[in-house]
């Protein structure tokens, strides 16, 4: 019988020859209809790959049902896309990424005098925490390795070294500087464990900040002697696609040159966020300004509520500065809301101010904020007016300093990804990847903050970047475990997490299937100043359905990352409740609370403590 729409039976043995002869005579042969996405994401792979291909569409070929029957009966694979190399049957889609993920792909393909070979095995876009890590576990698993690393100047000109941002203008300034309003708080409780002192106590920022950018100058160095050690490239330079497997790199003085990869990895980063409103870029800073700052920031306006916002806030006022939060929402989007209100409500018993009449009250809520100059100097002076959509109320009031903390952007629309094809969020820039972290384009890959929907966090990047660097060469199966990663909030007190926000936990198994349990302590410490008794606090939520495991970790007080981070470990574990109360705590500790607790939330009892 024909095939259906056909009324004359066909040459079989003349489509037969056909087919064999397209096979036989180009390298790669993709039997194909125009309309289907999977023959598309095929092509897509070899085009990535620089490798020329013929496709047959079936479905605009007159006998194109009859040839799709000769293959099914040549190959007894019914369904399009069918792949052919050098006259070897691939398959459809998923095997021919399987063989090109495995290696047999590019072997069957061989050498061709018309493929030039690539400049390195690995380009990696960004100097970065997770780029640095990645180039330096591929080059010791023998590959050539070339890093790109450029800072585009702040609007106001700071830039950095190697290293990205958390080196730079993250993490470590900002654990340090956090450290720096810590001492001070400790010479005020010394005063009550007897140490006497005449001289008025005060605060220098210009010492602070020349040793703290002394040290992260020794990092950037660090980091470029390491990667002439394992013998990877670093170039100074604005890395941009220009066509598959191929990049321009720019340097500071405008000089170009292009270098060939055979596989890509896009570690660019984030950098803050502007409102986008008069004055914003050439009267305020962000935190990418503010850890090298030549000079004291004095009274400060922070806008937002991010945990840089919050961080910075707390550390200014610690101090000594007039500081002011402008919360446009909620604190801490995304972390558990109690234990952000709690950071809010302690950082104002300690002179932080937070301006709250702008609290939505509808998801359309907006704060319209103009910056003026009043007068220049270091700091100068600016006037701050700010409105809200949602009433007449009016705020204005002069400051020193303006530090935008709104948010941060990936960069990620300015490297030519659209040249190549790669697929971004276009609402924020970040890109999709799959679970082993690969693009839309085969050699593409993406690691740390720009990765859409995974954790901005610098120890994440780390991990990724070398895992992803020892399953390309090193024979790894092992994937990024992104599910239950320990994180610290540095503000005035602190606030240490792992697992799910109670918000979330409540969203993803049911409120009647959570038990939480809870307590305040008064760190041994703090007792004899006799400051913030039953300020920190404790919480673990537990899956009452499955043997009381801990889901959500939460912890706020003093030196909350390196409590958290032990525990981190138990929870991947499999921790439960009923591991924690057989545990025996170290006394006297803030760890020690977690194993003691027995007062659940829903038991509405009294948790304030009144001694050991």
């Amino acid at each position: 019988m024909p095939p259906p729409g056909q009324t004359q039976l066909p040459d079989w043995d003349g489509l037969k020859l056909r087919v064999r002869t397209l096979i036989a005579s180009h390298r790669v042969m993709i039997f194909s209809k125009s309309y289907c996405p999977y023959c598309n994401k095929v092509k897509e792979l070899f085009r990535s790959m620089r490798v020329e291909y013929y496709a047959l569409e079936l479905d605009v070929t007159a006998d194109g049902p009859s040839i799709q029957q000769v293959l099914a009966e040549l190959t007894n694979q019914r369904t399009v896309p069918n792949v052919f190399v050098n006259g070897t049957h691939i398959g459809g889609c998923d095997a021919t990424y399987q063989a090109y993920q495995d290696g047999s792909l590019q072997k069957l393909l061989g050498d061709s005098k018309d493929t030039e070979p690539y400049d390195y095995d690995l380009i990696i876009i960004g100097g970065g925490s997770g780029g640095l890590a990645c180039s330096k576990e591929a080059a010791a698993l023998g590959k050539k390795v070339m890093v790109l690393d450029y800072v585009v100047p702040t609007p106001l000109g700071t830039s950095w070294g190697l290293g990205g941002t958390c080196v730079n203008v993250g993490c470590i300034p900002k654990k340090l500087m956090h450290q720096a309003a810590l001492l001070g708080q400790a010479l005020q409780d010394s005063r009550k464990y007897g140490w006497q002192y005449e001289e008025q106590v005060k605060h220098n920022w210009e010492i602070m900040v020349e040793a703290i950018q002394n040290y992260i100058g020794s990092l950037n160095w660090g980091y470029r002697v390491s990667l002439r050690e394992k013998s990877v490239t670093y170039l100074n330079s604005y890395g941009e696609f220009i066509e598959p497997h191929k990049i321009k790199a720019t340097n500071r003085k405008g000089q170009v040159t292009y270098h060939t990869a055979e596989t890509f990895v896009l570690a660019t980063g984030e950098r803050p966020r502007y409102l986008g409103i008069p004055g914003d870029k050439e009267y305020c800073i962000t935190s990418d300004d503010l850890f090298s700052l030549p000079y004291c920031p004095g009274k400060t306006l922070v806008v937002g509520a991010s945990y840089v916002a919050l961080e910075c806030a707390g550390f200014l006022a610690g101090l000594g500065l007039d500081v002011t939060v402008m919360v446009r929402s909620i604190l801490l989007r995304g972390f558990d809301q109690e234990m952000a209100e709690r950071i809010g409500a302690h950082m104002e018993t300690h002179g932080v101010k937070f301006i709250r009449k702008f609290v939505p009250v509808q998801a359309t809520y907006k704060i319209f904020i103009q910056v003026e100059q009043l007068e220049e100097g270091m700091p100068g002076r600016l006037k701050v007016t700010a409105k809200s959509t949602e009433g007449p109320e009016i705020f204005e009031e002069e400051y020193n300093t303006v530090l935008l903390a709104i948010g941060r952007d990936a960069c990620t629309r300015n490297i030519g990804l659209d040249a190549i094809g790669v697929k971004i969020n276009e609402k924020n820039g970040k890109v999709p990847v799959n679970d082993v972290e690969q693009t839309n384009v085969p050699y593409v890959y993406a690691i740390g903050d720009i990765l859409d929907g995974k954790l901005e966090l610098t120890p994440v990047a780390i991990q990724a970047g070398k895992l992803l660097a020892r399953r390309l060469y090193g024979g790894s199966s092992t994937k990024c475990d992104y599910i239950n990663v320990p994180t610290t909030v540095f503000t005035p007190l602190e606030y240490g997490s792992c697992g799910l926000a109670e918000e979330r936990a409540i969203e993803q198994f049911g409120q009647q299937n959570l038990e939480v349990y809870h307590s305040l302590f008064w760190p041994l410490e703090w007792t004899v100043p006799g400051r913030d008794n039953n300020t920190c606090y404790a919480k673990i939520i537990c899956n009452k359905y499955d043997n009381n495991r801990v889901i959500g970790f939460h912890v706020l007080g003093p030196n909350a990352g390196e409590v958290t981070q032990g525990f981190a470990a138990a929870i991947k574990c499999g921790l439960t409740k009923e591991l924690l109360d057989e545990t025996i705590g170290i006394h006297p500790t803030c760890a020690e609370v977690f194993t003691t607790m027995d007062i659940t939330k829903s038991s509405g009892q009294d948790i304030s403590q009144r001694g050991c």
